[in-house]
C-alpha cells in the first residue's frame, strides 16, 4: 500500500497523462534539451508544506504544493508564447474537470504560473511555466 502523499501525485501525474492527449507527460525527470512539438509537462512533487492536525481522534491535514512545469520550443516568440498559452488553456480545462482525482485527494486546486525563458545553444529559447498545484489531503500518520 502506497502513502496518501503518493496516491495524491500518482493520482495527478496520472490525471494529467490521461487528460491532455499527445502532449508528454514526465513525474521528477531532469529537463530536456529538447522539447516534443506539442509541448511537455513535468510534475515535480513539490513540498507537503506545514501539516495541521487534528484530535480525538488524530488527524494529519495537509495542503501539498505539487509544481507543474509545462514548456514549449518554438522557434520564434510568438510561437512560443501561442504555444505555451494554449498548453496551459487545454490544462485548465483539464484540471477543472474533477478537483478530487477521482478521489485520490479532498481537493486540488491550481495557482497563477509564474512564467520564465530558458536559452538552448543552437535550438530554439524553451518558454516555460510553472503552475503550482495544491493537493489537500488527511492521512493518520504523517509518514503514511
Amino acid at each position: 500500500m502506497t502513502s496518501k502523499r503518493e496516491q495524491a501525485l500518482a493520482g495527478l501525474f496520472l490525471y494529467l497523462q490521461n487528460g491532455i492527449s499527445g502532449v508528454a507527460v514526465l513525474r521528477n525527470e531532469p529537463l530536456p534539451t529538447k522539447i516534443p512539438a506539442s509541448g511537455l509537462l513535468i510534475l515535480r512533487d513539490g513540498d507537503a508544506g506545514e501539516l495541521e492536525i487534528t484530535l480525538s481522534p488524530t488527524r494529519y491535514h495537509y495542503a501539498h504544493v505539487a509544481e507543474l512545469e509545462v514548456l514549449v520550443q518554438k522557434p520564434k516568440p510568438d510561437e512560443r508564447d501561442a504555444a505555451l498559452d494554449a498548453l496551459l488553456m487545454a490544462l485548465g480545462d483539464v484540471l477543472s474537470i474533477d478537483t478530487t482525482l477521482s478521489g485520490a485527494v479532498d481537493y486540488m486546486s491550481v495557482g497563477s504560473p509564474e512564467f520564465l525563458t530558458e536559452t538552448v545553444e543552437g535550438a530554439p529559447a524553451i518558454k516555460a511555466a510553472v503552475v503550482p498545484i495544491t493537493l489537500e489531503y488527511t492521512t493518520l500518520n504523517p509518514l503514511q
